[in-house]
């Protein structure tokens, strides 16, 4: 997995850094992350000013979050939060999609001569 992290208006600290990593490659156990695009903003013109958004590409559909608070943890907390619950719902749609593929009866054959 590639992780990009970007920092707008924000320095670059090691501690941060490493945190977020580490919660993105958390992230990698629960679905394939081919690369993590991860941008971490201080606007201090508006309020709350920390904003975060995250790119997973994934095979299949990409996943994004983008979410803001008053603290880039707790930004990043909320943006970990929509990408958790879209990767549960992607899950459980799955495995919905599978159990009613599995229970739905054999479509039925025809003979090679017509009845």
């Amino acid at each position: 997995m590639r992780i990009n992290l970007q920092h707008l208006n924000l320095r670059s600290r090691d501690e941060l850094d490493r945190w977020v990593e580490e919660q993105i490659l958390a992230l990698g156990e629960a679905r394939l992350i081919d690369e993590a695009n991860v941008r971490l903003e201080c606007r201090s013109e508006s309020s709350p000013p920390f904003a975060v958004r995250i790119r997973l590409v994934t095979p299949g559909p990409d996943l994004f979050a983008e979410s803001s608070d008053h603290t880039i943890r707790a930004a990043f907390a909320k943006a970990l939060t929509q990408l958790r619950e879209n990767l549960a719902r992607r899950a459980t749609k799955r495995l919905r999609r599978r159990k009613n593929n599995a229970s739905a009866p054999a479509a039925k054959t025809r003979s090679a001569r017509w009845p």
